[in-house]
């Protein structure tokens, strides 16, 4: 039996399977928000995209991303800045009600 075109197979298979990868197409949450923000908040730079989609990554793993992106855009123009993005990530999903409520007060002895 010869070992050779089986070899050959094998080497051509692993080299063409690499290559059918696409690394173009953004699968981080933190890159989707990147792309998402570009798209949607056109008044907010590239920079400021980037900075805001790092500040809110606890959001990203919510997948909450699409909504605090929402929300920035409705902002208008001019308003990237962290405040913004805090203020939007603040008030989207189980964030909206503010939290839990403040635990009662020690009893007094």
């Amino acid at each position: 039996m010869n070992s050779v075109p089986f070899v050959i197979v094998l080497i051509a298979t692993v080299l063409f399977s690499s290559a059918c990868r696409s690394s173009s197409a953004p699968t981080r949450p933190e890159a989707l928000c990147r792309t998402a923000c570009a798209d949607r908040a056109r008044h907010c730079s590239l920079d400021e995209c980037a900075r805001g989609c790092s500040f809110i990554l606890d959001r990203l793993v919510e997948h909450e991303g699409d909504s605090v992106v929402a929300c920035v855009e409705r902002q208008g123009k001019g308003a990237c800045s962290d405040a913004v993005w805090a203020d939007c990530a603040a008030s989207v999903g189980v964030h909206a009600d503010g939290g839990p409520p403040a635990p009662p007060s020690p009893a007094e002895e």
